[in-house]
């Protein structure tokens, strides 16, 4: 069933002639289908734009369409609607006098938004419209989220002098200053395009972390009373078993911030001082699904491309966790994503949704394995698979299985380098002959933080730095090496964003003799470099020389 509000947009659409009840139709069941506003599907069908829409409910609600940024508002009237409302309702205010209040509300048909704020602020309320960049521009502004607003709350939960520990954990997760301090953690972390938050209790403290383009920064600590009932608060939103803390537990708490869904993966894991709680933050905006923007080196790029292009066989990317194993294979899948071709992915979780893909969520729980998934796969006529982790034998052999019988397979490992990749195969029990005939190629890959263009600086580096890459002078020349100052830009850090390094291993008929004869990782690595792959730590030092990266992170990840 369609809400309220979507049936009300699509009155308006068809009644002003803008789009056809075909489209209509279409763009009805893909909200069935994915639960997405019909605003947004029409625009990504490119039935109509944002503008076009926003015109035509303006004119049925007898308003219009502004800009909230066009004009200065007076600190009085930004006051008048506390931040919380202003991002849980979407509505901003613009204008006020004695007897009305204008704002701007993010969902101008959703009546009960201006009900509410009649009732709050007192007064008659007009409603304009904007486009959501402006909207979220005037919110940036004078809504600012930043440490302070975190440290504010923690301030007044600190001054209210109320001693949480041994409340019953529900209703202390219910109260409104605990409600604000999750909030406002959550909306700094995403704010700071964290990638994790992690909460931990120790013996005497309360530790909050969030991971920022791969390196752990910790928040000014709660105290520790605050541990049970912000744990319990993030299991209340993601419908985990309050009472439950001797088991691990998984669970997703969907939010909106800025008008964009964010999605937050919790996981929560019995400690010897309380539950450890780690919410992994799923943020479509902040991930760039292209395989040009990643900072491969061309060449690497050129041979990825030629390899994803190929009929059959299997490509595989390793490395740790956090390297950026996903993200290079969604933003390959998404090259190569072609109406003439189906692909289907089986991943553990689903992190982000791929259009025309068919994904789906690994669930060992009911059985649903890696190994299984694929050989139901198998059944659905498909061109291209994406198996999200080589875990086991089955899956492995279901993988070269696949390859064999006419299909593209991408997949990733567990391994410190891309030689280790095929030694962990044959570990794993999968035949030396059964590699040879379908591995095509594998890619090691880590991610460095790259330098803050705003602090960049340049130093001439010492021989004993240049001795720790394996450097001599005559290597770099004249080149400099680069690190960052810190500065606003990057919060003092040095580093803004993340790039990554590569090696390569192309799977020829010098190696293939080499697997079939089972030699060890370091003699395939020494033969792949005899024949032209250039190894991590030498794309790290392309990347000190390029001013990309520091001599630190190199040494740190290779």
């Amino acid at each position: 069933m369609l809400d309220l509000e979507n049936q009300t947009l699509k009155d308006i659409l068809l009644a002003a002639g803008v789009c056809s009840e075909q489209q209509m139709k279409e763009a009805e069941e893909e909200h069935e289908r994915t639960g997405k506003s019909l605003q947004e599907i029409l625009i990504d069908f490119q039935a109509l734009s944002e503008a076009e829409i926003l015109t035509c409910i303006a004119e049925n609600l007898g308003t219009q369409v502004i800009d909230p940024n066009l004009n200065e508002v007076p600190e009085e009237i930004i006051k008048l609607i506390d931040a919380d409302q202003v991002r849980m309702l979407g509505v901003i205010p613009v204008a006020a006098d004695e007897t009305t209040v204008s704002i701007v509300a993010r969902d101008p048909l959703n009546y009960q938004v201006a009900d509410e704020m009649r009732f709050v602020l007192g007064k008659d309320v007009i409603v304009y419209l904007a486009e959501e960049k402006n909207f979220d521009r005037f919110i940036d502004k004078y809504y600012p989220i930043g440490l302070d607003s975190v440290n504010d709350v923690l301030s007044e939960l600190e001054s209210n002098g109320e001693d949480y520990a041994y409340a019953n954990a529900e209703e202390a997760a219910n109260e409104a200053p605990i409600i604000k301090f999750v909030n406002a953690v959550m909306y700094q972390a995403i704010r700071d395009k964290a990638s994790d938050i992690h909460f931990e209790p120790f013996e005497k403290e309360f530790k909050i972390r969030y991971r920022i383009d791969g390196a752990l920064y910790e928040m000014s600590p709660p105290p520790r009373s605050l541990a049970i009932p912000v744990i319990s608060r993030v299991k209340i939103m993601s419908a985990l078993n309050i009472s439950e803390r001797r088991k691990p537990q998984d669970g997703r708490i969907q939010l909106k911030i800025a008008g964009r869904p964010i999605d937050l993966r919790v996981s929560t894991l019995p400690t010897s001082h309380g539950e450890s709680v780690v919410l992994r933050v799923l943020d479509r905006s902040v991930v760039n699904l292209d395989l040009d923007v990643l900072g491969i080196n061309e060449e690497v790029l050129k041979r990825i491309r030629e390899v994803v292009a190929m009929p059959n066989g299997i490509f595989i990317i390793t490395g740790p966790t956090g390297s950026g194993k996903t993200t290079t294979l969604y933003s390959a899948l998404k090259e190569i994503n072609k109406v003439e071709d189906k692909i289907l992915t089986a991943e553990d979780p689903v992190e982000y949704d791929l259009e025309g893909i068919v994904q789906l969520q690994i669930n060992e729980a009911v059985g649903m394995t890696f190994g299984r998934a694929l050989r139901a796969f198998l059944r659905q006529d498909p061109d291209i698979i994406m198996l999200g982790e080589t875990r086991d034998i089955e899956s492995a052999e279901m993988a070269v299985q696949a390859s064999l019988t006419g299909h593209l397979v991408f997949t990733t490992l567990h391994t410190n380098d891309a030689a280790g990749a095929i030694t962990r195969l044959i570990d794993m029990g999968v035949q030396p002959f059964l590699i040879t005939s379908s591995l095509i190629a594998v890619l090691g890959q880590r991610l460095l933080r790259r330098i803050c263009p705003k602090c960049k600086t340049s130093f001439t580096p010492t021989d004993e730095d240049l001795k720790l890459l394996g450097l001599q002078r005559k290597d770099i020349g004249d080149n400099p090496f680069y690190y960052g100052k810190g500065c606003l830009n990057c919060n003092n850090t040095g580093y803004k964003g993340r790039k990554a390094i590569t090696e390569l291993l192309n799977m020829s008929n010098r190696i293939n003799e080499l697997v079939l004869n089972a030699a060890p990782t370091v003699v395939i690595r020494d033969k792949a470099r005899e024949l032209g792959m250039q190894t991590m730590r030498e794309d790290g030092v392309r990347a000190i020389l390029n001013g990309e990266t520091t001599m630190e992170e190199v040494l740190k990840y290779t």
